[in-house]
């Protein structure tokens, strides 16, 4: 079968490195391309606790984008092995069940968490992360009877979504209503990231909220925190036009598109703004809870300046290191978290994997997942989806995704 892989070598990257600024293009068409289609042997169970899955709907996802580019931090090479199948948002059909397999029968309309934790790596004693209900923070990532990855489609013993088949793990799969169609299935993973960030750094009615980005995950961050009954006011920085709209259009109260936060939180939230001797100025006052999607040197440091104290800084984007001053940290007694995937919640009285409140919310059309499914591709026009990630504006697309017939 057919599959989109990624793979890079030492001295490819190297020449990648200087030819790549030249053209974009060279990452992804012709002999120095980090993505193609190969054939690959269609997957077969690796063991009786694991499900055989027929591909649906695949989403491309930001990280996959940096992955292909070459701009991950070499800090997360150790927890991912190639050459590796990618994709890691997508839907499908069950196919094959193994005998240790329960509640989940053949031809079911299903999701999967792709994140290989202790239990998919047949790790007997669970680590810490595990234990505490966040498998997708595994510390074993690099362990056990799988090849290193993080999640299904960074991998190499496992393939990923943009494969007409793929296995997956009986503690990953969660079951699909009849009410959610496959566009929506393969959108149930980016849906619950939101939904963890928002969790972690859960909004009152009465914070005032700043989202930087308002692309897919900036959007679902909205709608994340409309869907859990909170009316807090929030704020986006998007200088798209066209994806600031759709913030709007998502409940969003204010949008910066000019990319001057610092004045636009003055006007906003009251806060005061003091002049270094040197640099921007930082603010007291502010924002109370940041989700930064972009997590870049210029937005970080952005952030900090105007978040007020005691407030919360989520960083949600993946980019590679930045360089920050920590001034407004100390000053300001402010929090920076980590937000990286899902896992287990008592949000509604009972233990709960986040996929399984993004799958209700979804059902309930309490978020709306349809309409952000732009542009659909078959597997072979895999370069022209990602031409149309790389300029989403001038083809006024949100989430792209591949179609499996």
């Amino acid at each position: 079968m057919e599959a989109l892989q990624f793979s890079i070598t030492v001295p490819q990257f190297a020449v990648l490195s200087v030819l790549g600024r030249l053209s974009k293009r060279l990452y992804y068409q012709g002999p120095l391309a980090t993505i193609r289609l190969v054939d690959v042997p269609e997957p077969v169970l690796p063991s009786p606790d694991w499900v055989k899955i027929k591909t649906l709907m695949c989403g491309l996802c930001g990280s996959d984008v940096s992955l292909i580019f070459l701009k991950d931090s070499p800090a997360a090479s150790p927890f991912t092995s190639f050459p590796c199948t990618i994709g890691h948002e997508f839907c499908g059909q069950v196919v094959e069940v193994g005998q240790n397999v329960e509640g989940i029968k053949s031809g079911e309309l299903v999701t999967v968490a792709p994140h290989l934790g202790c239990a998919t790596r047949g790790i007997g004693a669970e680590c810490r992360a595990c234990s505490m209900g966040r498998p997708a923070n595994c510390e074993n990532f690099a362990e056990g009877e799988i090849s290193p990855g993080l999640f299904i489609g960074i991998s190499r013993d496992l393939g990923g979504g943009f494969a007409p088949y793929l296995v997956a793990h009986k503690s990953q799969i969660f079951k699909l209503p009849q009410c959610v169609s496959p566009k929506e299935g393969a959108m149930i993973e980016p849906l619950s990231v939101t939904l963890q960030a928002v969790l972690d750094n859960m909004p009152g009615p009465d914070d005032q909220v700043l989202i930087i980005g308002g692309g897919v995950i900036g959007n679902l961050i909205i709608q994340s925190i409309r869907a859990l009954g909170i009316g807090c006011p929030i704020t986006v920085a998007e200088p798209s036009r066209f994806h600031a709209e759709l913030a709007s259009q998502a409940s969003a109260n204010h949008l910066i598109t000019d990319g001057d936060i610092l004045h636009h939180t003055v006007r906003l939230t009251g806060a005061k703004a003091y002049k270094p001797l040197l640099g921007p100025e930082i603010l007291m006052g502010g924002f109370t809870k940041i989700f930064d999607t972009v997590a870049s040197t210029q937005t970080l440091n952005a952030d900090m300046r105007v978040l007020r104290t005691g407030g919360v800084l989520s960083v949600v984007g993946i980019g590679k290191e930045v360089k920050i001053d920590l001034t407004p940290l100390w000053l300001k007694l402010q929090t920076i978290k980590g937000v990286y995937c899902f896992g287990y919640t008592d949000l509604r009285g009972k233990k709960e994997h986040v996929f399984e409140i993004a799958i209700d919310l979804v059902k309930q059309k309490k978020v709306s997942l349809e309409p952000m499914a732009t542009h659909i591709f078959p597997l072979e026009d895999y370069r022209k989806m990602i031409e149309v990630n790389l300029h989403k504006g001038k083809y006024k697309a949100v989430k792209t995704m591949v179609r499996f017939t």
